[in-house]
Parts: C-alpha cells; sequence; structure tokens
C-alpha cells in the first residue's frame, strides 16, 4: 500500500521543491559568506533534508483522517502555543514571536496557519456543498479566525496576521457564498480600510496609540520615506540592490550591497534583495515562475479533487503562499510597508521552512488520496 502511494507522488511538485532547497542553499551562502552567520547554508541543506520526513509522512497519510481527527485538537493547541509566546516568549527586534526549546527557537504562529487551514477545511467541509449561512457558518468561521489573528498581531506580527485574513477570505469564497454574503464582506472591508486611513490622516495621535510604535515607523516610511531617512534605509537598499542586478545580474557572490551588509537579514527576510542584486530579472522571474507553477500544480489537484475538505485545503494553502510571496517581494520594492515574513522555500528559518513542507505534504496527500475511498 505504501508503494503503490509513493508512485502516486506528484513528480513536478517534488521536482519544484527539490529547485527550491538548491536555490535557497546557494542564496544563502552567498549571503552569508564573510559574515559570523558564513556556513548558514549547511544548515539550511540539514534541515531540508529533515523536513523532507514530515512532509512524506503527511503525504502518505490520508488528508480525510487528518482533518477528521486532527484539525481541531491542532487548532486548540496552536492558539494554547500563542498564549505561551505571549507569556513566556522571546523577545527579539522588538517582537515575541519565539518560544525557546532547548537552544531552539520555535514560532507557533507558523504551525497555526497550517491548523487553521484544517481547521476550516473540517467546518465547511461539513456543509456538504450547501452555501454558508450567516449566524451558523459565517460568524463562527469569524470567530476561529480572530483568536490567531489578535495573539498574532499582538506578538507583534502584523505580516503573518495578513496571512491569516487571506486563508479566511480564500475558503470563504471557494465555500460557494452567497453574491449577498460576498457584498457584505467587501463593503465591511471597504469600510475597515476607509476608518483606518480617516484615523490615520485625521485622529493621528489616537491611532499612534492603536499601534507598537515600530508598526507606525514603519507605515510612515513608507507613504514618505523622507520623513526618517534613518527607518527607511532598510527598503531604499534593498530597492537599490535589487536595481543594481538589471537584467543578469552581477553574478553569483558578487552582490556588493547585500555583501557588504547593506541590507539587513539577507539571508532570512530579506533574501530576494540578494537574488535580484545576483541574478537580476531573469532570476527573480525564473524563481517567480517556479512559484507559478507551483501553484499551477495545486490548483490541478484542487479541481480533480472531489472531497470539499481536500479542495478547501488546496485553496487554503495557495492562500497562504501567494499573500507571503507577495508581501515579501512587495515590501522590498516599495509597494508594500515593511514586515517581517519570509519567502517561502527560500528565506533561512526553521519554522517557516517546516510549515512549507508540511503544507507540500498535504497537498501531495490530497493528490494521493483522492481516488482513494476512506478507510473507516
Amino acid at each position: 500500500m505504501m508503494f503503490q502511494k509513493a508512485k502516486r507522488l506528484d513528480g513536478i511538485i517534488l521536482g519544484i521543491v527539490f529547485c527550491f532547497a538548491l536555490i535557497s542553499t546557494l542564496v544563502i551562502e552567498s549571503a552569508t559568506m564573510g559574515t559570523r552567520y558564513e556556513g548558514l547554508h549547511i544548515a539550511n541543506i540539514e534541515m531540508y533534508a529533515i523536513m523532507v520526513i514530515p512532509m512524506l509522512l503527511v503525504a502518505m497519510m490520508d488528508y480525510r483522517i487528518i482533518v477528521r481527527y486532527l484539525s481541531y485538537p491542532s487548532y486548540v493547541i496552536g492558539v494554547i502555543l500563542l498564549i505561551m509566546v505571549l507569556v513566556i516568549g522571546v523577545n527579539l527586534n522588538g517582537s515575541t514571536r519565539w518560544i525557546e526549546i532547548g537552544s531552539q527557537q520555535f514560532q507557533p504562529s507558523e504551525l497555526m496557519k497550517i491548523a487553521f487551514i484544517l481547521t476550516l477545511a473540517r467546518f465547511f467541509g461539513n456543509l456538504n456543498g450547501q452555501s454558508p449561512r450567516f449566524w451558523r457558518d459565517i460568524v463562527p468561521s469569524f470567530v476561529l479566525f480572530i483568536i490567531p489573528f489578535y495573539l498574532v498581531f499582538k506578538q507583534p506580527d502584523l505580516g503573518t496576521s495578513i496571512v491569516f485574513i487571506s486563508i479566511l477570505v480564500s475558503i470563504l469564497w471557494m465555500a460557494n457564498m452567497q453574491w449577498k454574503q460576498i457584498v457584505i464582506g467587501l463593503s465591511a472591508l471597504l469600510v475597515v480600510a476607509a476608518g483606518v486611513t480617516a484615523l490615520y490622516f485625521v485622529q493621528f495621535d489616537l491611532f499612534s496609540k492603536v499601534i507598537k510604535p515600530h508598526q507606525l515607523e514603519r507605515i510612515q516610511t513608507f507613504i514618505d520615506p523622507t520623513l526618517d531617512p534613518e527607518n527607511s534605509w532598510h527598503v531604499k537598499n534593498a530597492q537599490t540592490a535589487i536595481g543594481s542586478g538589471e537584467l543578469y545580474g552581477k553574478g553569483f557572490m558578487q552582490g556588493s550591497l547585500v555583501q557588504g551588509g547593506y541590507v539587513p537579514y539577507h539571508y532570512a527576510d530579506s533574501i530576494f534583495a540578494v537574488i535580484g542584486e545576483e541574478f537580476g530579472f531573469i532570476g527573480s522571474t525564473l524563481l517567480l515562475l517556479l512559484y507559478f507553477l507551483l501553484i499551477y500544480r495545486m490548483i490541478i489537484i484542487s479541481y480533480k479533487c472531489q472531497n470539499r475538505a481536500g479542495s478547501y485545503i488546496i485553496v487554503g494553502i495557495i492562500a497562504m503562499l501567494v499573500l507571503q510571496i507577495f508581501e515579501n517581494i512587495a515590501m522590498h520594492t516599495g509597494l508594500m510597508p515593511l514586515t517581517g515574513i519570509a519567502l517561502p522555500f527560500v528565506s533561512y528559518g526553521g519554522s517557516s521552512l517546516l510549515t512549507n513542507m508540511l503544507s507540500i505534504g498535504l497537498a501531495l496527500s490530497v493528490h494521493i488520496h483522492q481516488d482513494h475511498p476512506l478507510a473507516e
């Protein structure tokens, strides 16, 4: 049985993950060369090798069993861990996002994204294709959303908080919402957006009390970088590095700006600046094409899946990845305020890589088991 399942693994998705591992390792090696982080690419190889194990284990498990027995418990455990972060978490660079386990640090908000996807997949999967009702279905799903969203926002981690919004909206859209519900939801979002904008420009003193000081600085420097050159240098240098790569890039390990230390966290959140400077527009485009191919394969799997919970899982994973890809690249090209969010599969980070590999495992599981009867 396991051998038959292994033969059904999606070779294209596995090939894309291998390409990501190769790209990530090479770019991290270049980014950390001559710094105190030199050799981090070896740790990246080791992490990828280790993370393949849970990815394949999840792929071999029937996703319907995972949804049935692990979705709600994983959500509860995830919320407990997020509360623990606020109580005993480690503070780094003004944010408390990590829990120390021995000498390692673990970011619960990353795995909470998977738990949230599984929970919504089970919740809306039980509707059997019926349109969700406002009070019976949509309001409870919003409650399931607001708890992790608030706990992550309090860390503060605005970037990851937005990911939860994208997951909820995408799965609600796939859950056959009625048009009047969509119109009401979009109207509510526009009202909130208009209210926040008005609060910033009309009642700035009140707005500044609602969010954290460093978040306010990022918003201000995004709107007008000349207001605070000291805090806008990160994005300006990242833009300069990406632009200086031009069409073909300066070459592997030849990025003068990233090698010179002008872009912080160039091995993690700002790794796209390394790709842009050293591999140029061509290299950046090839990376985006890999992401596009991965998303395309997942869409095909979702389209062919006869089980709604499986489709919801795939859609949630797509929403999670697309938002993170867009947000990471946009914040380094001046299209969005700077937030701390990793570039999927490429940035260095154990928690984010584990989440991404588990999401691939779930997608592979949906592909393997979509034609199999569920074993009771």
